[in-house]
């Protein structure tokens, strides 16, 4: 089971499960089909006095891990009893044009 031991008080972590996307830098649309999860932070992030990067304590967030279907995360999420939650992906929005609207 993953925990989080802060201050001596041990708690589960969240996470949120979700599909890929496309890159909006490429054609291409390779990687789009695995599913992701990642956990989320339950402190709040603070800005570093010296950078002004934020950042926070926890390293979990930094954790990614990649499943190639949306069923084996939520069975490793459940075998870990990890408290995930599933974010729908966004349909496509497909905006259809002409190339001669491009000089209108």
């Amino acid at each position: 089971m993953i925990r989080a031991r802060i201050f001596g008080t041990a708690r589960s972590m969240a996470a949120r499960i979700f599909q890929r996307t496309k890159n909006a830098m490429q054609s291409g649309r390779a990687r789009t089909d695995e599913w992701i999860l990642e956990f989320e932070s339950a402190r709040r992030q603070r800005p570093d006095p010296l950078t002004g990067w934020t950042g926070g304590a926890e390293t979990q967030e930094q954790v990614r891990l990649t499943f190639p279907s949306l069923d084996h995360a939520l069975a490793y999420a459940e075998r870990e009893r990890i408290d995930a939650h599933v974010v729908p992906a966004a349909p496509a929005k497909l905006r259809i044009q002409a190339y001669a609207d491009n000089f209108r």
